[in-house]
């Protein structure tokens, strides 16, 4: 098969309404294994005509096997993107007398009606929404999703690498069993450093049963320099950044990426006071002002729009010019996602310029370009342990079936792994708590459910992750995003000020009862705490920065000033790094032992070492605090000795909040969940078995 298997109609508009002169070479390759009905990851960078690859073969199989009904669903992790391809898959759609139509929060009531009484042939969806219909009184999941044959997966590697992942795969095996047939699993990726791990991860149970294929013929080099046009440059504050940024290519369309909120307002204040368009996206607005912004931006020339990553997946913001990264982001999967915004056009490059306005973020800045230079890029990796997911699962079963039998229910999942060894257990203290009630052999959904999550239908229960209580900012009858309650109980004198979408607003009334915030609109200059801490460093980019202490430089271009301010961090750190193995090093009456490692593999030394490593400190991602000189000797032994494969991080109480559903877990295994997830066992053993260097500083 080849791509002159695709429908007729199809290729007709391929040429003639697209007017493309064929196909890329991605699409091309998909056609084969789509239609031939075997699961499927593609992979190609962004814009790389991924959804076309799915999309075409899929029409043509459904118009060729004549599916009917509700036949394809397309599933996305963010609405946003979804209304973006909405129009582009319906147009597809009714080339083949089709259609194609969104469910999602969104979507209104008078909406689904329409909907549950005449069916789209593609549904767009998000998890949550697929969930929901599952559990809803108004819905029949066995009619409605009858003759689901397939489901495309929108960038997969996105919810693989959180409990959204778990969630969906979960929801898939119940969809299955009330489809009554297999549904083939078709991912969307950008690079990640695992396809054929990540593709088994999308099959779930049936993974060992089912044929499957990776696609992805025109992937790019993950690194080096024909890869793209990186430069990295160090300015030393904001301030300096938004300078830069409003002198360097004038008449362009640039898109700005910060690693928070904080300083996402901050910069776009600042270019706006130098009078350059600007434009604002991160989680705290409401979705209606980011549309608009996004619509603006994407309609206009001259401008910058600064994100957070709300902006990183496939969100259509038009034509790109540069991307400009403040700092770092955490992972090179996440820098490859924001380059790959540009070298769209005929003729243009793939750039990236990186604006860091600290040591540390210079570093990890040339710590990334390090790892990406060699053309590394993280396995997708899918959280352990998700014992909570699997409760949830139990109880939203049985809001499905109404009573479940006790020893049935595990049949839904036919064995994923999501339900380990602990499951009776789980299922046993959902009873004994009363989240579910047990009538003879049949289980139901207890009173403790109904008071915890039964409120607003259940809306809780469907979905895995958790939001912070926010409360709502209004302006007039316009809703402008969202603050943490926080924001407002600091004690200010005076009136109260906060900022939001480059601006800064004046607080006239807060409404505590129903968690809104007024305001209007402020000349004042505002800098505003946001919420939130900053992730730990994996494994790999702390050990690139080390390479960076030692010498070695990532393969892009260095300003001066990057390259002065590298020499000077390299002397500041000289003594914390060798070449040949990690450092303890006195100085100032403390001992540290220099790891290099990241924090969850430092925090799982730091259990694994009693006695030796201060068990009070909180895990840094360089280095790991120690009791003192005189347990240096006994460190060798204790690393020789320890079992690191059962070694877990301790866990604070307040750690146990960011897990959903913890609260309906035995204590123990809620605790342990969460420790699972500190832990980095192979990190931890990797710097255990190094040869350590003693240095004795300036006490």
């Amino acid at each position: 098969m080849s791509a002159a298997d695709l429908h007729p109609v199809l290729l007709h508009h391929v040429v003639n309404t697209l007017e493309w002169p064929g196909l890329r070479p991605l699409q091309e390759e998909a056609v084969t294994p789509i239609l031939r009905g075997d699961d499927a990851l593609l992979l190609a960078p962004t814009a790389g005509g991924k959804t076309e690859a799915a999309s075409f073969p899929l029409l043509t199989r459904a118009a060729n096997e004549r599916w009917q009904g509700m036949s394809v669903l397309y599933v996305c992790p963010l609405r946003a993107l979804l209304n973006d391809l909405e129009p582009r898959l319906d147009k597809y759609s009714g080339w083949l007398g089709r259609r194609a139509q969104l469910w999602h929060g969104d979507t209104t009531q008078g909406q689904r009606r329409k909907m549950l009484i005449d069916p789209p042939e593609m549904l767009l969806t998000t998890p949550e929404s697929l969930e929901a219909m599952l559990v809803s009184t108004k819905v029949d999941p066995r009619e409605h999703f009858a003759n689901v044959r397939a489901i495309v997966v929108d960038e997969v590697h996105s919810f693989a690498g959180d409990d959204r992942g778990w969630h969906l795969l979960a929801v898939l095996e119940r969809l299955e069993k009330l489809a009554g047939h297999p549904i083939q699993r078709i991912g969307l990726s950008a690079t990640v450093g695992n396809p054929d791990e990540l593709l088994t991860w999308l099959q779930g149970s049936e993974a060992d049963s089912r044929p499957a294929s990776v696609v992805s013929p025109d992937v790019a080099p993950a690194g080096g320099s024909s890869a793209g046009d990186v430069t990295l440059d160090h300015v030393g504050s904001l301030s300096n950044a938004a300078k830069v940024i409003s002198l360097l290519h004038v008449g362009e369309k640039r898109l700005v990426f910060c690693e928070s909120r904080r300083e996402v307002e901050e910069l776009a204040r600042n270019l706006r006071e130098r009078d350059v368009t600007i434009f604002v996206s991160h989680s705290s607005l409401s979705f209606d002002e980011r549309r608009r912004t996004e619509q603006a931006f994407a309609e206009a020339r001259d401008c910058v729009i600064v994100s957070t990553s709300t902006l990183e997946l496939g969100v259509d913001v038009g034509d790109l010019d540069r991307v400009i990264q403040i700092n770092a982001p955490g992972a090179v999967a996440s820098f490859l996602q924001r380059m790959g915004r540009t070298g769209r056009r005929s003729g243009t490059a793939r750039n990236a310029l990186f604006l860091t306005t600290t040591d540390d973020g210079l570093l990890q800045a040339a710590g990334l370009l390090r790892l990406w230079s060699r053309g590394y890029v993280e396995p997708i990796s899918a959280p352990p342990s998700p014992r909570h997911i699997a409760a949830q699962q139990v109880l939203a079963l049985c809001l499905q079936e109404g009573r479940v039998g006790k020893h049935v229910w595990s049949d839904w999942w036919r064995g994923l792994s999501i339900f380990g060894d602990q499951a009776p257990e789980i299922v046993d203290s959902l009873v004994e708590s009363l989240y579910l009630e047990s009538d003879g052999q049949m289980l139901f959904i207890g009173p403790e459910t109904e008071e915890r999550f039964g409120r607003r239908n259940f809306m809780d229960l469907v979905s895995v992750f958790t939001a912070n209580p926010e409360f709502t900012v209004i302006e007039g009858r316009q809703e402008l995003g969202a603050v943490d309650p926080l924001v407002l109980t600091r004690k200010v004198e005076g009136p109260r000020f906060i900022v939001l979408a480059a601006r800064s607003w004046e607080v006239t009334h807060i409404d505590w009862k129903r968690r809104r915030c007024f305001v209007e609109p402020s000349d004042v200059p505002v800098k505003m705490r946001w919420v939130g801490e900053a992730a730990p460093l994996s494994y790999s980019l702390t050990r690139a920065e080390r390479e960076i202490l030692l010498g070695e430089d990532p393969d892009v271009t260095i300003s001066k000033r990057a390259d002065s301010k590298l020499a000077e961090i390299r002397d500041v750190h000289a003594a914390e790094v060798a070449a040949h193995g990690s450092v303890i090093l006195r100085a100032g009456g403390e001992t540290h032992w220099y790891t290099w490692a990241g924090a969850r593999a430092n925090a799982t030394l730091i259990a694994g070492l009693p006695g030796i490593a201060d068990e009070t400190q909180r895990p840094e991602n360089s280095r790991i605090r120690l009791l003192g000189p005189e347990v240096v000797k006994k460190l060798s032994d204790a690393l020789d000795s320890s079992d690191w494969s059962a070694v877990l991080p301790a866990v604070s109480p307040g750690a146990l909040d960011g897990l959903k559903f913890s609260e309906v877990l035995p204590r123990d295994l809620a605790t342990s969940t969460v420790a699972d997830r500190l832990a980095d066992r192979p990190g931890a053993r990797a710097v255990a078995s190094e040869p350590r260097v003693q240095v004795i500083g300036h006490e």
